[in-house]
């Protein structure tokens, strides 16, 4: 079984992790309603998404 002959230091192993950061989600404008959501999801406050209506709201 291959065991690591030193240990690696704190400088390697954080070198190597830098790519796993977690990035922050990315929000667009609805252009229906103006409001932020996330890129390729259906508008949590008014339903639209891809030109259309999909959900329906409770507003009116």
């Amino acid at each position: 079984m291959a065991v690591p002959k030193r240990r690696s230091s704190k400088a390697k192993k954080r070198k190597r992790r830098s790519h796993n950061a977690v990035s922050p989600i990315a929000l667009a404008h609805c252009p229906q309603c103006q409001t932020l959501a996330p890129t390729h999801v259906v508008c949590p406050n008014c339903g639209y998404y891809q030109g259309r209506t999909l959900v329906e709201s409770d507003e009116a």
